[in-house]
């Protein structure tokens, strides 16, 4: 098995773990979450800012973008120790790993599991920059990927340039997601400290691809992002979207040169590195642990393939399955799904793409008598933003109550909203306890496969 070799940590140096995660990103905040619901508690205390503002908030919150100076002081393995940390000291039956899906952390509640990510969000001051240069963006990050890698090595770092997800803050930030190549000695640790014998092992991978710049260095580079709602070509300096987006974030586009594409077919930001998974099963194989993997052909196919896994679920506990909540982002609050009974499906972000998925698999479902929508605000605008009618229309195959929340829709598409305004809403809904007994991971699985092998999913 490979692990985390040392790092800053070892010298007693390195930022806090919690320092280094980007505030406000998806896998910080499906962490944060999945372990209140573990412990019976909601999201109320989150505030964290969603959509592209949240990089302004970080800087407020004092953990902005990391200088130069601190790039040194990264540590992967300091990282894997805050987020197992957040758990509470019992044994488990399971444990899910992967990509940040809160479909997954949703499944993970389900079956009363941690959710630990297979990466995390950095995000580096960039002076001088530009939203339209994404080329002196590469030598940006390039270079300071270099630094974090001295340290790192058992990192992967994948720079994401793309102003249709984020904005004008493309030009003033360098994102960085970094990916374990091997299992952390914190994450080894703590599936020998927490996991019972023979728990089971369970990896959800991001199985989309992107076209990226690979330096064969540790680092590459992808020019725009699936969770944008484009498709790659539409990164193109003659692409009528592309203009649209960059005028948006107050650019010309005129310095729109994108890097050389080394390869065609890799995984996207969010994907698993081949070597963390053979590291695991490897790790998983040697103490008795089996190691199952999902992989997810896009976001909204685990969704579906959840929702209908929790509805089945609810009803063998006596319970209606009968009221659907439509989460978006980090909107979401898994222990108030569980506590009100609810089924939930998440929308990866405010894409068209992304809520023609849930419309697609409500057209396709047995009707649910309430339907509660809680879009979250990308905090700026783009040809492949949903409008405010289409999340009506997901309202609407609610047959008595069909409920959009105003105050997410109050300024949206560029009024953000906190984290905790799921649980304020939810909170709202009748309480349905008991909870229903932990799902096993049988039955888990079981549903994942028949549900999600229409849509892609592929269980093995």
């Amino acid at each position: 098995m490979r692990t985390a070799p040392a790092g800053p940590t070892a010298q007693g140096a390195g930022l806090a773990g919690d320092r280094i995660v980007t505030a406000g990103s998806t896998a910080r905040v499906l962490v944060a979450a999945a372990a209140r619901a573990l412990r019976g508690v909601d999201c109320a205390d989150l505030g964290h800012a969603t959509s592209a503002s949240r990089f302004a908030v970080a800087r407020n919150a004092g953990r902005g973008p990391l200088t130069v100076a601190q790039a040194g002081e990264v540590d992967g393995e300091r990282v894997a120790g805050w987020i197992a940390d957040q758990y509470p000291r019992q044994r488990y039956p399971a444990v899910l790993l992967g990509a940040p899906h809160a479909a997954a952390v949703h499944l993970a509640v389900a079956l009363g599991v941690p959710w630990l990510p297979t990466g995390f969000e950095m995000t580096a001051h960039w002076t001088h920059g530009a939203v339209d240069r994404p080329a002196a963006a590469l030598d940006q990050g390039a270079a300071f990927a270099a630094r974090i890698l001295a340290g790192n090595s058992g990192l992967h770092l994948r720079q994401v340039h793309c102003p249709a997800s984020r904005g004008a803050s493309a030009g003033t930030a360098i994102s960085l997601v970094a990916r374990w190549r091997v299992l952390p000695v914190a994450y080894a640790r703590f599936l020998a400290d927490r996991l019972t014998p023979g728990a089971a092992v369970l990896l959800v991978d991001d199985a989309r691809r992107w076209p990226v710049s690979d330096s064969g260095q540790g680092h590459s580079f992808q020019l725009g992002c699936p969770a944008s709602g484009l498709r790659p070509v539409d990164f193109h300096p003659d692409s009528p979207a592309l203009r649209q987006v960059l005028r948006a974030a107050g650019a010309t586009g005129d310095g729109w040169e994108p890097p050389a594409v080394t390869a065609a077919g890799e995984s996207a930001e969010h994907g698993v590195e081949p070597e963390f998974v053979r590291a695991l099963g490897h790790w998983a194989g040697g103490r008795g642990h089996e190691l199952r993997q999902v992989g997810v052909p896009h976001p909204g196919a685990l969704s579906a393939a959840t929702a209908d896994l929790y509805r089945s679920w609810l009803r063998r506990a006596g319970k209606t399955g009968d009221r659907l909540v439509v989460e978006c982002g980090r909107v979401f609050d898994p222990w108030q799904v569980v506590r009100a009974g609810l089924v939930p499906y998440w929308c990866e972000n405010a894409t068209r793409r992304s809520v023609e998925e849930v419309e697609w698999w409500l057209a396709g479902s047995e009707p649910f008598s309430s339907v509660d929508v809680l879009p979250e605000s990308p905090g700026l605008r783009s040809p492949a933003v949903a409008g405010l009618p289409q999340w009506l229309a997901v309202a609407a195959f609610g047959r008595r109550r069909r409920a959009l929340d105003r105050t997410a829709a109050r300024g949206y598409p560029v009024a953000s909203v906190a984290t905790r305004r799921a649980t304020e809403v939810l909170r709202g809904q009748p309480y349905d306890l008991p909870t229903p007994p932990p799902l096993s991971v049988g039955d888990a699985l079981a549903g994942l496969r028949e549900a999600g092998a229409p849509l892609g999913l592929a269980v093995s």
